[in-house]
């Protein structure tokens, strides 16, 4: 069983959703991890985990491994990194941060 030749081009589509994902998940590791600051222990953790799903998807037929993908992941979570000083004034979230 080898990997199907992948040439579905870029969509915008895919790369928004890739985003928002990453955005979201930068977030919720931030929250269920609140004593560890959003630093390079986390950022690798997703970085790691964007990359297991594009290599995995690389083996699945009508899928391939896409660096686009990757990069929407890292743009994701570094939009994430800048939004934080943002989150920290909502007030239902604040408590998050007041312990640092």
């Amino acid at each position: 069983m080898t990997p199907a030749t992948c040439d579905f081009g870029v969509t915008i589509q895919d790369k928004v959703l890739h985003f928002l994902a990453f955005y979201l998940l930068s977030l919720l590791v931030d929250f269920a991890f609140p004593k560890t600051p959003f630093g390079a222990v986390k950022i690798m953790g997703l970085l790691g985990y964007g990359l297991a799903i594009e290599i995995a998807q690389s083996f699945m037929p009508y899928r391939c491994c896409s660096l686009y993908d990757l990069l929407a992941d890292v743009c994701g979570i570094a939009l994430y990194l800048i939004s934080i000083p943002l989150w920290k004034h909502v007030p239902l979230l604040r408590e998050r941060w007041e312990e640092e």
